[in-house]
């Protein structure tokens, strides 16, 4: 792997403690091209723009998918990833679906790795900070026919992060506009699926949501995902979570959450919620609580549901599942809790080749 090292890093300029999500870039970017039927060898460098041609396919028809994941820091400075095989395996599970050429595991984990060891000043310490990786493919050959692209690049670019909300969300039950449909490319990460998300979200924000539910695309009847996070309520001692189809990103966090709540020996459902069940069980003072998981957020909790002019309420419980189940997610990452899942892989430090 050819590595070109930045000479004066950016990190002096960054004022950690006012991060805006995904606006502040690491030093440096892992890119490979996909050219003549193979991937080429990965290069790391410097952050820096992207010669592009205006006819790149990607530009036109959409063909581009990514994943979100994170990198951890520990109190003695060992710099842990979490659950990367996992987005390994979604990343190319997304490229299959848009006819994108899979990236081989050597490229994506050694080019993980080797940047994470170059920019680990970047991660942190504390619970609050990590460091948001973001992998992506996307068509560059150039063509403006509605076709498969011929050529692909793959890249890394690392963002430090910190507290993606503050406080609690507050969301709306969309009821017109749907996410996904039986049959699409819900359950993959498209970036299309997110653009054709921006705007009923604009649209409940100045109605002063946070964000919005999505329902399901043909009767507006189940609850499938809280904006781009995934969707949990507590019914009575019941955590509940809308079991995954085709409709549905199946989050890693999500998964993590089942399976922590297990180890925690809470009683967890993944099946299908529907408004009506939701709005019964807040009107019979069932409903505990709510919150969305995603890599961005962690563990986000909603303070309040509104269906049409009903808007419900949730009091903070002092039991609170979601709190536990987040005290215990963030230790794991931190390395502050024995990780029995293998999880977490740590990132060795290694002299790196000028």
């Amino acid at each position: 792997m050819k590595i070109t090292l930045k000479q004066n890093s950016n990190i002096q300029n960054v004022d950690f403690n006012n991060l805006k999500f995904g606006a502040i870039f690491s030093d440096h970017m892992l890119i490979c091209k996909y050219k003549n039927g193979r991937w080429v060898e990965a290069e790391i460098m410097p952050y820096q723009p992207l010669p592009m041609y205006p006819g790149t396919q990607a530009l036109h028809y959409g063909q581009s998918v990514f994943e979100g994941m994170k990198a951890f820091k520990t109190d003695d400075g060992k710099v842990l990833t979490f659950r990367a095989e996992d987005n390994f395996k979604r990343l190319n599970t997304s490229a299959k679906r848009l006819c994108i050429p899979e990236i081989p595991k050597e490229i994506f984990m050694e080019g993980l790795h080797e940047i994470l060891r170059l920019d680990a000043v970047w991660v942190k310490a504390g619970d609050n900070f990590s460091l948001y990786v973001r992998p992506f493919i996307f068509a560059s050959g150039q063509c403006i026919k509605a076709t498969i692209s011929d050529e692909y690049t793959f890249m890394i670019i690392c963002s430090p992060a910190t507290t993606y909300y503050q406080g609690e969300m507050h969301v709306k039950i969309e009821q017109e506009y749907t996410r996904a449909a039986k049959g699409g490319t819900g359950s993959i990460k498209a970036a299309g699926n997110y653009a054709a998300s921006f705007y009923p979200t604009k649209l409940a924000r100045e109605q002063g949501f946070s964000q919005i539910i999505w329902t399901d695309a043909k009767n507006h009847e189940f609850l499938e995902e809280a904006g781009t996070m995934n969707i949990w309520i507590r019914i009575d001692d019941a955590l509940i979570t809308p079991n995954l189809d085709d409709t549905i990103l199946g989050g890693y966090t999500r998964d993590s959450i089942v399976q922590l709540a297990k180890d925690m020996d809470m009683k967890v459902e993944e099946r299908a919620v529907s408004v009506s069940e939701l709005h019964q069980a807040h009107q019979q003072g069932r409903l505990k609580e709510a919150f969305g998981t995603g890599t961005a957020v962690s563990i986000l909790f909603i303070g309040s549901i509104t269906l049409g002019t009903n808007k419900m309420i949730l009091s903070k419980q002092e039991d609170s599942f979601a709190k536990r189940l987040k005290d215990r997610l963030v230790a794991i990452q931190h390395g502050k809790y024995e990780d029995k899942h293998g999880w977490t892989t740590e990132v060795l430090s290694s002299l790196t080749p000028q």
